[in-house]
């Protein structure tokens, strides 16, 4: 009994440890921990109708905005791989008006980038990635936003897991696109299949990754 215990305790641990945070945004030529909206731990958010899937639950305040051309390399940096098999995504957030004080509601995000699945064998093209970028569409209105990532663990079927970092930018010299926007949450509903999905038993052949299609200007 006693080694069933510490068996059962050391695949906790591992359990555990898989977790992981977006903790430095890149924006370009620049990278920077001080513009993420740092989570308080590394806990995955676990319901996609909370207000908590926006920016992660009580976030620290950002203590600086990064000024970043449109049509640059945006995106983040993990604490450390991907362990957990499921898709991800990087949403843009155009702020009413200050981003320091803007909670992220309403709808005024649309998704730049993400990483879905491939197959025979399958598997998600984030896994084991230590960052992921996307490109800010040339047409993208100039202001300040908040620039979301995702990543959905689907390794426990139908317990999504959404590990999440907010951060604050200031996107210059953009144009006049106009993108179609959603609410976050409300961006996807509790039934999506890509959600439901048991991606062991069978094998999934396709595979839709959640929210609306990526906006490229």
């Amino acid at each position: 009994m006693k080694l069933s215990g510490l068996a059962a305790l050391a695949v906790f641990a591992q359990s555990a440890s898989a977790h992981y945070v977006w903790t430095t945004l890149i924006a370009g030529s620049t990278t920077s921990n001080a513009a993420v909206r740092q989570p308080i731990n590394n806990s995955p958010v676990t319901s996609v109708t909370s207000n908590d899937v926006r920016c992660n639950v009580n976030p620290s305040p950002a203590s600086e905005t990064v000024s970043v051309a449109a049509g640059s390399t945006i995106g983040f940096k993990l604490d450390n791989t991907l362990y957990h098999q499921g898709p991800a995504a990087i949403y843009l957030g155009k702020a009413p008006g200050s981003v320091a004080s803007w909670d992220g509601s309403g709808a005024n995000w649309f998704k730049i980038g993400e990483w879905g699945a491939t197959f025979n064998p399958f598997q998600f093209t984030d896994f084991n990635a230590n960052q992921l970028t996307t490109t800010i569409p040339a047409s993208t209105p100039s202001g300040e936003y908040l620039v979301r990532i995702e990543q959905i663990g689907l390794h426990v079927a139908g317990a999504p897991q959404w590990y999440i970092s907010c951060a604050q930018i200031n996107i210059t010299g953009g144009g006049s696109g106009n993108p179609m926007k959603v609410n976050i949450p409300g961006y996807v509903p509790a039934s999506d299949p890509g959600l439901t999905v048991n991606i062991y038993n069978p094998v999934p052949t396709s595979y839709t990754v959640p929210g609306p299609a990526v906006w490229r200007g």
